[in-house]
């Protein structure tokens, strides 16, 4: 019974369980419904699964058959109807084509109408967008236009401003242009053709420069004329100087105090008659004759081009090589004043430039290039002067040309150059100037001379008198007291080389203005020149005058000279003697002859020189007597009684001094002399330091007296003199002597040979 209720209760459970899954199967999506039937088959009833499933079909089949039945009518009522609208709907079909033809036909002009209105859309559109592109490329093309217009006008500066707008700010707004393309490929070649043009432009600059430095220097030359002709002219003036003198004034009023009367004082400077005639004329500046401009717009453009070192290097270099041109001075330049005038006219015209681009530019050039040109220049320029006025043997020339360096020197330093080398080249050509007017004096003074009758000056009134005496100041009052007429000691040629001398003395002050020297600088100056005159030039032609027989000179006269030329050349061999400062206890001599001695025999040698002149005899006889009485001096020297000792190291100094007097004799200072027939006028010296140098007694003592002796001019008095000085020298430099074997014996050589002198000059005298 249980089993049969448990059986029941499974076929309840299996068929609710198949319920379910054909609901599901109904409602869920065919996709899905794999899970479903697995289940069906997991279980053991597919069987009765399979039987509820086909009576499940059946049932719908059953219910799909009635809902057929049932909606039939409608289906055929509804193919009748569609049968109807078929034919109403061709009818349609039939309107509406041949409504669309007509429409076809009637839009035609109105599709033509549209394709035009759309082209013409299209137009617009175009016109517009070219409108736009040209609003964009009319500006760049319009730069371009101006590029080209200021190149063509030659206007690179802001050519070149131009071009960079165009490159940097309008070229790129219409780039991708073909025309804009080729334009940005052109501007490289534009900016090098401007840069060729304006160096081009600066090359004709530097040619028209060179070609104008000489125009440039001669107006800054004009312009510091005029500056120093002004400064004189106020420094003149009491109210504006306050009573102070400048050297120039100093050297101007000192010339008023000699007579103007010298052939060098009738005709100034050459150059200062030219600047004269134009002082009151406005002088232009190196800007007013030089356009500047090239420079200018050349250094700007290669700045904004990013060349600017190229330009300066370029630049400097020409500079350098024209300044090389300009030093260079033509080999005729010396014969004339104009020609030192060009060449310094052409030095500060390129300075002046240089000067100017200087304080112009923004470093094209800086005052180190400067300085070294200025070096450079300096040097070849001394150098050129130095040589070129060496040619010079016209004294007015080279007082032309001093006064003209002297402008030259003031106007450059004007400008800030350093000129102190050039004021000290003036002092060199100051001395050929001197040697130039030692030569034209010479020929003066010959003419006095030779014009001269040698004759006392007769004088027959008071008017005579003072006149002579005011050209010549002579005072005698012996002669003062003599009635008229009377004569004066002295021929005419005294007053006129008196008032030569002057003149002189004029012409080498003339040289020495403006060169900024002092009172005592002058002094020396002239000092020295006039020292020259009277001592070479005048003594040359007096004694020129001497040497000739016709000239009416007494014998007593003639004599009289002689002795006074012999008796002042020993007074000036006294002089440098006096000099001698000898220390005769030195223990070792020095390395050379004494100063003073060298000093002498330079004397000596610069006299004798100028005898040549003298007749042979007389000089001969000069040269002879100032060597004898040199000996003898200096024989004295070595003998005076103030000297009371004497060591071996100054004796051997003293024959250094006598070795040097020997030197000069047998170099034959005055011609004519037989073998050493001067040298003899030592030898006395000679022998006496030989013996005691050489300690040669043995030989002194043995051949004294014999005709051959080698010592023949040794004196035993002198002898025992000298070696009584140096007796008392060895004993009392050798406190130890006695403990000295040596020693004691020299000490005994010597008394033994004062005693053998002592012998010989008794026996003499005996």
């Amino acid at each position: 019974m249980e089993r049969g209720k448990m059986a029941e209760l499974e076929s309840l459970e299996t068929a609710a369980e198949h319920e379910r899954i054909l609901r599901e199967i109904e409602s869920t999506d065919t996709a899905c419904i794999g899970p479903t039937l697995r289940s069906v088959y997991d279980g053991e009833e597919h069987g009765r699964f399979m039987e509820k499933l086909e009576a499940r079909i059946r049932n719908h089949d059953r219910e799909i058959e009635k809902m057929c039945n049932f909606h039939y009518q409608g289906f055929v009522d509804s193919i009748t109807e569609l049968l109807k609208v078929r034919g109403e709907a061709q009818k349609l079909k039939n309107q509406v084509t041949d409504t669309n033809r007509k429409l076809q036909n009637e839009g035609k002009e109105l599709i033509i109408a549209m394709e035009e209105l759309k082209q013409c859309r299209l137009q617009q559109r175009n016109i517009s967008a070219t409108v736009d592109k040209l609003t964009l490329c009319l500006p760049v093309l319009e730069m371009y236009s101006k590029l080209r217009e200021q190149m063509k006008s030659k206007r690179h500066y802001p050519a070149l401003k131009t071009l960079e707008h165009l490159e940097h700010t309008y070229l790129p707004q219409v780039s991708h242009y073909r025309f804009c393309k080729i334009m940005v490929d052109n501007i490289p070649k534009l900016r090098e053709e401007i840069k060729e043009v304006s160096m081009s432009d600066l090359k004709d600059f530097l040619e028209s420069i060179r070609k104008h430095s000489d125009k440039i220097g001669e107006t800054a030359m004009k312009q510091a004329q005029q500056q120093r002709n002004l400064d004189n002219i106020v420094s003149q003036h009491p109210r504006i100087s306050g009573g102070k003198k400048s050297k120039k004034e100093a050297c101007a009023s000192s010339e008023l105090e000699v007579k103007n009367t010298s052939p060098m004082s009738e005709q100034d400077s050459g150059i200062l008659d030219v600047e004269d005639e134009d002082e009151d004329e406005e002088v232009p500046g190196a800007q007013d004759l030089v356009d500047f401009s090239p420079v200018y717009r050349c250094l700007h453009i290669y700045s904004v081009l990013g060349a600017r070192e190229t330009f300066e290097n370029y630049y400097r270099k020409q500079r350098r090589k024209q300044a090389r041109l300009v030093l260079q001075p033509p080999s005729n330049m010396h014969e004339t004043l104009d020609g030192y005038r060009r060449y310094f006219n052409q030095i500060v015209g390129f300075f002046v430039v240089e000067d100017h681009i200087l304080h112009t530019t923004q470093g094209l050039v800086n005052r180190a290039y400067i300085d070294e040109l200025w070096e450079m220049a300096l040097s070849k320029t001394i150098a050129a002067l130095r040589t070129h006025s060496s040619y010079c043997s016209d004294p007015s020339l080279v007082l032309d040309l001093k006064n003209l360096i002297v402008l030259f020197a003031d106007t450059l330093q004007g400008y800030g150059f350093p000129v102190n080398q050039l004021f000290d080249m003036l002092l060199e050509i100051q001395d050929q100037y001197s040697e130039t007017l030692l030569k034209k004096w010479s020929g003066v003074f010959r003419n006095i001379l030779d014009s001269d009758n040698y004759s006392p000056i007769p004088v027959t009134n008071e008017e005579v008198y003072k006149k002579i005496v005011g050209q010549f100041p002579f005072q005698d009052a012996e002669l003062e007291k003599q009635p008229f007429p009377k004569k004066f000691p002295f021929s005419e040629f005294v007053p006129k080389v008196y008032n030569q001398i002057k003149e002189f003395i004029y012409a080498c002050l003339k040289f020495s203005e403006d060169l900024h020297l002092s009172s005592t600088e002058v002094d020396d100056m002239i000092r020295k020149s006039t020292n020259l005159l009277l001592t070479r030039t005048l003594s040359n032609c007096l004694q020129n005058v001497i040497k000739r027989k016709n000239v009416g000179l007494t014998e007593d006269a003639r004599h009289a000279a002689e002795e006074e030329i012999y008796t002042n050349l020993n007074q000036k061999i006294d002089q440098f003697l006096q000099l001698a400062d000898y220390d005769w206890m030195a223990m070792e001599p020095g390395s050379k002859a004494s100063d003073y001695l060298v000093d002498l025999i330079g004397f000596l040698r610069s006299t004798f020189a100028v005898f040549t002149h003298l007749p042979g005899k007389v000089a001969q006889t000069a040269c002879m007597s100032a060597c004898k009485h040199l000996s003898t001096s200096l024989m004295q020297l070595l003998l005076e009684a103030e000297v009371r000792q004497l060591t071996l190291g100054a004796l051997q100094q003293f024959n250094l001094d006598v070795e040097e007097c020997e030197q000069f004799a047998r170099s034959g200072p005055v011609p004519g002399f037989q073998g050493d027939t001067l040298q003899l006028a030592f030898i006395d010296l000679r022998q006496l330091l030989d013996l005691f140098i050489q300690w040669d007694w043995s030989t002194y003592l043995a051949d004294y007296g014999q005709p051959t002796c080698k010592y023949l001019r040794v004196n035993p008095t002198t002898a025992l003199v000298l070696l009584e000085k140096m007796k008392d020298t060895s004993r009392k430099n050798n406190v130890f002597a006695q403990f000295r074997k040596n020693e004691r014996d020299k000490q005994k050589l010597i008394d033994t040979v004062a005693k053998q002198l002592r012998s010989l000059i008794n026996s003499h005298h005996s």
